[in-house]
């Protein structure tokens, strides 16, 4: 297709082609291309498929989880300092807002534009988990019995919180347009920078500092109900996080047009202003410091991250070379990954595939 073309209906919703023309392998292609009913087969993108099995098997609710221990510490009155349950509340209010608007940027935005069946077979199975995160920190208000309106609404009444969704919101205004299409060099990096923002930043980066917060208390056996449940999110996350790369680089190798020393710089620029909203969120949650962590250790932590991300996308590093202040958080990842991710849950059940039918 020529550069400037007007693209296939990416949607699937268009007019069915009767000339028919079976798919070929080498017809599929992540942007602009015809977007049938669904043509899974032939596969192209192995990668996407294999991260919607990997996706599947990592399946888990938050009520399998036990929250009786957190409970009871909660309401103890030694339990937790002023200074950690704020912390808590702050996290939980971050992360009840941010899993609600990567669902919606997944639905309503690159679903749509992202025409391969293979992607798009694990964006269905990453929106699903994203209600599933929702309805984690839903499960955990109501346990802890804590004010839902002021976790829920703190995305609009907390500014290191408003900023940062803000921040991502004004990066996928452009495919919020019902009229937006991809098909120019343009709208082409538009979608980049709706990736970029989502995967790399949002799921990439602002997560993390929310992870090694709730996860320092439960090193500590404290909230191990809520820190069982990160781990799992943890997990989602990782998975979500290299699915977005795969897509951004894939698009980089197919439209080379597209990654421009300009576009490059300002990529680079969108990770050194999340790593600063991420600074000040990290201020405003740890304005002290606590259970190990502070706001500067956090921003460094936030540098580490930013250069890895540069390294995943081929980029220049934004900050000068930084150390990892948190090597345990490397270390659980790899620990989750070893462990039997099922060991911890209440209920023993099985998948579907592995269930043995008389």
């Amino acid at each position: 297709m020529p550069m400037n073309a007007p693209a296939h209906d990416a949607t699937g919703l268009g007019e069915i082609d009767r000339s028919g023309g079976r798919v070929r392998v080498d017809e599929k292609r992540l942007l602009n291309a015809r977007a049938d009913v669904n043509q899974l087969l032939p596969m192209k993108y192995r990668w996407a498929w294999e991260k919607y099995l990997a996706a599947c098997n990592n399946h888990w609710m938050p009520t399998e989880v036990s929250m009786q221990a957190d409970i009871a510490l909660w309401k103890s009155r030694d339990g937790l300092t002023a200074e950690e349950r704020r912390m808590v509340r702050r996290n939980l209010g971050f992360f009840a807002a941010s899993e609600s608007l990567v669902a919606n940027n997944i639905v309503l935005a690159v679903y749509r534009q992202l025409a391969n069946p293979e992607c798009r077979q694990y964006l269905l199975r990453q929106a699903f988990e994203e209600a599933v995160h929702t309805h984690c920190f839903q499960y955990i208000v109501e346990s802890l019995g804590l004010d839902g309106g002021e976790l829920f609404n703190m995305y609009r009444e907390v500014p290191s919180i408003t900023d940062k969704a803000a921040w991502a919101l004004r990066h996928t205004r452009a495919l919020s347009d019902p009229a937006f299409r991809t098909g120019t060099p343009a709208a082409d990096q538009d979608f980049l920078r709706d990736l970029v923002a989502f995967y790399v930043v949002f799921e990439g980066m602002w997560f993390y500092t929310g992870f090694a917060q709730i996860l320092s208390l439960g090193r500590r056996n404290r909230m191990v109900g809520i820190a069982g449940q990160y781990q799992y999110i943890l997990r989602d996350e990782s998975i979500h996080l290299n699915f977005g790369i795969d897509v951004i680089n894939q698009i980089r190798h197919e439209n080379p047009h597209l990654w421009t020393r300009a576009f490059q710089d300002e990529v680079r620029g969108m990770l050194a202003e999340a790593a600063a909203l991420e600074a000040a969120y990290g201020r405003d949650t740890m304005p002290h410091g606590l259970l190990g962590l502070n706001a500067e250790l956090c921003a460094q932590y936030m540098h580490f991250i930013a250069n890895r991300r540069c390294a995943q996308l081929g980029l220049a590093p934004v900050f000068a070379e930084a150390a990892n202040p948190f090597p345990w958080m490397s270390e659980t990842m790899d620990l989750m990954k070893e462990k039997n991710f099922f060991e911890t849950r209440v209920t023993e059940y099985q998948n579907g595939g592995a269930l043995a039918w008389d």
